[in-house]
């Protein structure tokens, strides 16, 4: 009789919409075991499609559809890469989609995808659409990352805070006791992103040397921080629905004579801060905070993370962990299409709240 196969494939394409990552992962005998990694980046065309699927737009039900059969192949690119490195068969594909809409409030999320084409491309089973059940079950659908955390990260009697930088931040506290509380903080490398895409016509502040070589305009931080999503209280979550161009256009109003560096140095800031306040407001007094997503990239943001946070708090990128800091996301999806397979939840309804733990995923056969 043959054994289960244990190996498992996460694809992750998130908010910063510049490609996607992916792992091969070993998950024999419930361990999390990374056996290796691809990136695939999204031609022009296709990243330029997602980011005007974010809002209302003309036609977009068959632009959609058009731009999900993109992403399948650029997830059956990235599925190519990692089939070489994978000793035995595949059990599935865990995808997340790329996420255009999220309106929990409204008792929806949108990842658009075409899973029965990625099936079709690569000929095994996928899963995908982790988040609709969470959102059925009366929660958030997000963050779903913080049960993953705990699972790789966590370590009994130890307080740790783990940061996800992607587009939109989101921290998990791991608070050593078994509990896990987390939720999304606002904005990550989103209004950074966006603000030297204008002024430079690059992709990212390269390990935030623009905004370092800024000045923080209090003033500008303190309308920025006036939006009531920061002091909203969790259960809560966030995207480029909120934070977006015309948001940040619409802070700018009173600040047209700021140097764009000057600018930078804000929105970096900004991000900071949120996830400074966040960390503060679940009452946790973590030995270290790890962070992952590209912010991890970000030595500015880390320097202003842990100058916000004050002496004797660690910050780091999950590197230290063992996970490289833009692996921890896709390797987050491949387990939790392990737990789909073995039929155990993957939300947590204390960082969500759902109503319960749920089986999370719908199943795509080859």
């Amino acid at each position: 009789m043959s054994e289960t196969p244990s190996l498992y494939i996460g694809l992750m394409s998130g908010t910063s919409l510049d490609g996607v990552d992916g792992v091969l992962a070993d998950f024999a005998g419930g361990a999390i075991r990374t056996i290796a990694a691809a990136f695939t980046p999204f031609p022009a065309g296709l990243r330029s499609e997602l980011m005007a699927l974010q809002a209302a737009s003309p036609n977009e039900l068959e632009r959609e559809a058009l731009a999900a059969n993109g992403l399948a192949l650029a997830y059956a690119e990235c599925v190519k890469a990692l089939l070489p490195a994978a000793a035995g068969p595949v059990a599935a594909i865990a995808v997340h989609g790329q996420t255009i809409r999220h309106r929990p409030e409204l008792g929806f999320t949108r990842q658009t995808n075409n899973p029965s084409l990625l099936a079709e491309l690569t000929g095994i089973d996928v899963i995908a659409d982790f988040r609709s059940r969470d959102i059925a079950a009366g929660g958030q659908g997000a963050p779903l990352v913080p049960a993953f955390h705990e699972a790789a990260f966590g370590k009994p009697g130890l307080a740790r805070v783990v940061v996800n930088i992607g587009g939109i931040g989101n921290i998990s506290v791991l608070h050593g006791d078994g509990r896990v509380t987390g939720f999304d903080t606002g904005p990550g490398n989103v209004l950074m992103d966006l603000w030297i895409a204008r002024h430079q016509g690059r992709a990212y502040d390269e390990d935030g040397a623009w905004a370092a070589s800024g000045a923080v305009s209090q003033p500008l931080l303190e309308v920025l921080l006036d939006e009531p999503y920061f002091q909203q209280p969790a259960p809560k979550s966030t995207g480029r629905d909120l934070f977006h161009e015309q948001w940040l256009d619409a802070k700018l109003t009173r600040f047209q004579e700021l140097a764009p560096a000057d600018v930078q140095a804000t929105l970096t800031r900004l991000t900071a801060l949120t996830i400074e306040r966040a960390i503060q407001d679940e009452g946790a007094r973590p030995d270290a905070v790890y962070v992952c997503g590209g912010g991890a990239y970000n030595a500015t943001l880390l320097r202003e993370i842990g100058a916000a946070l004050g002496g004797g708090v660690k910050v780091e990128s999950t590197a230290a962990l063992g996970v490289a800091p833009n692996r921890v996301e896709a390797l987050a999806f491949a387990w939790l299409g392990w737990r789909f397979a073995t039929r155990a939840p993957g939300n947590l309804p204390a960082v969500t709240g759902a109503r319960g733990a749920r089986i999370l995923g719908a199943l795509y056969p080859a």
